[in-house]
C-alpha cells in the first residue's frame, strides 16, 4: 500500500519569506514573484503532475479567496486541473465556496481532517502560512516543494516560523526554472 504524503508548495524569497508573492495582498513589497519573468510562474512549476488528479488541496481562507479569482477564469490545462482537484478550505468565516469548483470547508479540527485525507490520498498545501505553520508545529509535513527566487525581502510571513524546531530533510531534487530554483525536500529516514 502506498504511503500518502503531506506536501507543501510555496514561492519563497532567497531569505525565506513567502508573503504576497503576486502583490494582490497589498503589502509594500508585494509582487516580488513577477520581477523575474514569466518562466517562474507559468504552468506546473511544482511538478505536481498526476497529484492534481489523485490528491486533495488544502488552502487557508486568504489563499482560497485569491485562487478563486484566478484559476476559474483560465482555460489552460493546468488551470483546468486546479479547478477539478478537490479543495478543503481552513476557514471559520467563509460559508459560500461556490466561486471555486470542488471547494468545501474543513469542518472540525484541521489535523483530523488532514489525517483522514492522508489515509486516502496525498494532501497538497499551497501558500496558506497559517495552515502550514500549524502543521509544521505538529511535524506533519512530509515534503516541501519551494520555488526560490533571487529576491531578498527582509520581512513578512516566512516559510518557517522563527522559532521552528530543528528538522532535517533530504534534498530530493533541484531544477532551474528561469531565474528561480525549484527545490524538493522530503522527510529523511532519520526523522520519519
Amino acid at each position: 500500500m502506498k504511503a500518502h504524503r503531506t506536501i507543501f508548495l510555496a514561492y519563497s524569497t532567497l531569505d525565506g519569506f513567502m508573503e504576497d508573492p503576486d502583490g494582490r495582498g497589498g503589502t509594500p513589497n508585494g509582487g516580488w514573484m513577477f520581477k523575474h519573468g514569466p518562466e517562474v510562474v507559468e504552468g506546473d512549476k511544482f511538478r505536481l503532475g498526476d497529484l492534481m488528479n489523485t490528491g486533495v488541496m488544502v488552502l487557508g481562507r486568504k489563499t482560497w479567496e485569491l485562487f478563486s479569482t484566478i484559476w476559474p477564469m483560465r482555460p489552460d490545462d493546468f488551470s483546468m486541473k486546479m479547478n477539478r482537484i478537490p479543495k478543503l478550505v481552513a476557514t471559520s468565516t467563509l460559508t459560500d465556496l461556490g466561486a471555486f469548483k470542488n471547494s468545501s470547508r474543513i469542518e472540525g479540527d484541521l489535523f483530523n481532517a488532514i489525517a483522514k485525507q492522508k489515509a486516502e490520498r496525498d494532501v497538497i498545501i499551497t501558500g496558506s502560512a497559517s495552515v502550514i505553520h500549524a502543521l509544521q508545529r505538529q511535524d506533519l509535513v512530509d515534503e516541501y516543494r519551494l520555488c526560490v527566487l533571487p529576491t531578498i525581502l527582509s520581512g513578512g510571513r516566512r516559510v518557517f516560523e522563527a522559532d521552528a524546531a530543528l528538522k532535517h530533510m533530504r534534498l530530493a531534487s533541484v531544477e532551474k526554472q528561469g531565474a528561480a530554483a525549484a527545490l524538493r525536500f522530503e522527510r529523511s529516514a532519520a526523522t520519519s
